[in-house]
């Protein structure tokens, strides 16, 4: 046989190992790939507990007890993320959830619950004296209280807030006031035709003369100080020497009228004889 047929026989049989090496190699990879891609799947599948999705419950108006005890049965916990305070709730309850009752969720997984506060969360009473019923309304509401019983008085601001009041107390701006009490409004109604004969309040504090006035359906207008008032202070020791209009025989005003008075802390200008206790006229 020549000599080169069989180097070229040789090599044939070489190249022919070579290319089944090859071709067993990548039918091996090729296998290796799918086997390796399909443990991964399962193994995902058991991480995430593949079709097995749970429905979350619906734990509104429970206890966080009977929460607790719900989410537990459904392989699923609890978390009070937060609070509020609805009066028209039973308290101690939940009032909202997420995620929401219904939705699939996995196993363990974590439902936060906003509970309803079993004491009602303070607030300082907001100043609602001389504003309109429309901002007062607005107010109250942002503050989280509610609108309460609304009574008319005679005054020539017509719809302005008079006074604020619960159960006929009258509620100072600062007072401490539970979220979601209901504030009483008396609002000014204009002028009456009926008529009121003008009281003397010469004599008497500011805090005297409002009380004055009201029984007689008036009230005070513009308050002017004299020199030797100057504060706050002076303001509730000071005493009315002087007022407009007077309050003289046959004077009268339609109820609601305003009556301006001025105020001092120096005893001199106050009529002879004169001081806070006398009676009014």
């Amino acid at each position: 046989m020549n000599p080169d047929t069989i180097i070229a026989n040789f090599k044939k049989l070489i190249q022919y190992i070579e290319a089944r090496i090859v071709l067993r190699n990548l039918v091996l990879a090729f296998l290796i790939l799918i086997f390796g891609t399909t443990i991964i799947m399962q193994i995902l599948k058991i991480y995430t507990r593949h079709n097995h999705d749970l429905t979350v419950p619906d734990l509104s108006g429970l206890t966080l007890t009977d929460a607790v005890h719900a989410a537990q049965e459904k392989d699923m916990r609890v978390e009070v993320f937060d609070s509020v305070f609805m009066a028209d709730l039973e308290r101690g309850t939940v009032v909202m959830q997420h995620p929401e009752a219904g939705l699939k969720v996995k196993k363990n997984r974590k439902i936060f619950l906003t509970m309803n506060a079993i004491n009602p969360e303070k607030i300082a009473m907001p100043n609602l004296v001389d504003l309109t019923f429309k901002q007062a309304s607005a107010k109250i509401e942002s503050f989280g209280l509610k609108l309460g019983r609304i009574s008319y008085e005679p005054n020539i601001a017509v719809n302005l807030v008079l006074a604020q009041q619960r159960r006929g107390v009258a509620l100072a701006p600062g007072d401490s006031i539970a979220k979601g009490t209901a504030v009483d409004l008396v609002l000014g109604k204009g002028l009456s035709d009926q008529q009121s004969t003008v009281p003397n309040l010469v004599g008497l504090s500011l805090d005297q003369a409002k009380i004055a006035a009201s029984d007689r359906f008036l009230s005070l207008g513009a308050t002017v100080n004299d020199q030797t008032v100057l504060t706050r202070d002076d303001e509730q020791h000071a005493t009315i020497f002087r007022q407009n209009p007077e309050a003289r025989s046959g004077i009268t005003l339609p109820q609601g009228s305003a009556i301006d008075v001025w105020i001092t802390l120096d005893s001199t200008k106050l009529p002879a004889g004169l001081n806070r206790n006398d009676s009014i006229q």
